[in-house]
């Protein structure tokens, strides 16, 4: 490599690791603006021109991500989401019911509204549960996170990193939930199997009382809205209509309204997200235009094409070095030029997500919970997390593995 090109390596790098932390410790700086800083330094240092920058954004993709955020906005307003959780909760008459409960209710919302989304809401109400029925809420909490990862495979719409591939991979979305809901349910079922050995003690079976939670009063003319609008983008998607056209049809139709203002719907959008995303195109598009991308191909697409297993296992260490979004772009280059695509798609899609359940910061719902959690004086530690988190997560893999080794 030529001394530019080092210039430009060390820049990726940097601004790959930083993405990877979170912050620099002496400037405050979130992972949007170190992917915004670190776009702009690779154009001005020419790895990567303004156009062939402007170029790298997957308009596509961003716009599903916005259109989701507002469908998403627009629901938890409404107060779908805590009505959910409630209702299901409800149903509880033992701890081990709960934890079912739980497990599958956070794992099948997670596939269809975002799993930071639905952490985000049931967080808070699983505490207050556990609290009114003396309950440690570290087991139920750990199921929730590992639930709401696993679930969010399931779809194309679970979670940025699937938006990202279902976009790329152009795998229809009934096809892409079909061949992913097998791993994504027995995932479901490992996490009820590994929570409940390793916190014997508190599912032993006794009986609850009626949970006695402060009533939900939903907003019921945009719950009915968002409901059915949710509901015409999911069929839209099924039909086979483009997936970020779908979307953007769903959160046009929440915008129609005399009831609440825009402004209260767009303070739901995490802005900084889609500044990361947009970012983030650019820094791992510079690794081609740079001519990096060659020496990587070189060293790493053999054996990433060897087999099932080497593209799941690679997909998960580079997935909690860099993060699940940066590792599936990093990725992606190489994956286009694979035999099998499609395989290499749905194995990426698997093992990037379930790869978030490994450590605390694996993703970004495992810090929204720990941080949750804190406020309320309970403590997730890192290796109290750790001893759930990689017995389900190698199990899960496992059962990914197998099953995409099997069906292709």
């Amino acid at each position: 490599m030529n001394f530019p090109l080092y210039i430009h390596f060390a820049l990726i790098l940097l601004t790959l690791y930083g993405i990877a932390v979170g912050s620099f410790p002496q400037f405050r700086m979130n992972r949007a603006t170190i992917a915004l800083v670190g776009a702009t330094c690779l154009i001005f240092t020419n790895a990567i021109s303004l156009s062939q920058a402007y170029d790298a954004i997957d308009m596509d993709t961003i716009l599903l991500l916005f259109a989701m955020m507002v469908i998403n906005g627009n629901l938890r307003i409404a107060g779908f989401f805590k009505l959910i959780t409630l209702k299901i909760i409800n149903l509880a008459k033992t701890p081990f019911h709960l934890l079912i409960l739980i497990t599958f209710s956070s794992g099948l919302l997670s596939a269809f509204f975002l799993n930071d989304t639905i952490v985000i809401v049931f967080t808070p109400l699983i505490i207050e549960i556990t609290k009114t029925l003396k309950r440690n809420a570290i087991p139920y909490l750990i199921a929730l996170v590992t639930s709401a990862n696993i679930g969010s495979s399931a779809t194309i719409i679970g979670n940025p990193q699937n938006m990202i591939i279902g976009i790329s991979s152009k795998i229809p979305f009934l096809k892409y939930a079909i061949y992913e809901s097998v791993p994504s349910l027995a995932g479901l079922i490992i996490v009820i199997f590994v929570i409940s050995i390793i916190y014997k003690s508190e599912f032993k079976k006794i009986y609850f009382n009626k949970i006695e939670i402060e009533e939900i009063k939903p907003y019921r003319p945009l719950l009915i809205k968002s409901i059915l609008s949710s509901t015409l983008m999911i069929i839209a998607f099924i039909s086979g209509m483009s997936i970020s056209l779908a979307a953007l049809g769903g959160a046009s139709l929440l915008l129609i309204t005399r009831r609440l203002k825009p402004e209260r719907v767009f303070r739901e959008i995490d802005w900084s997200l889609l500044i990361f995303f947009s970012s983030l195109f650019v820094v791992t598009k510079s690794i081609d235009t740079s001519g990096i991308g060659e020496y990587l191909k070189l060293t790493i697409q053999p054996y990433l094409t060897k087999s099932v297993m080497s593209l799941a296992i690679s997909a998960t260490f580079l997935s909690n070095l860099v993060s699940n979004v940066p590792a599936v772009l990093l990725l992606k280059p190489v994956i286009e030029v694979m035999e099998n695509r499609e395989q290499a798609w749905l194995v990426l899609g698997m093992a990037s997500t379930f790869a978030g359940n490994l450590t605390l910061i694996g993703s970004v719902a495992n810090l929204i919970v720990v941080e949750s959690a804190r406020k309320q004086f309970i403590n997730i530690t890192f290796l109290n997390y750790l001893k759930a988190g990689l017995v389900i997560t190698i199990l899960s893999l496992t059962i990914g593995i197998l099953w995409f080794d099997f069906v292709f």
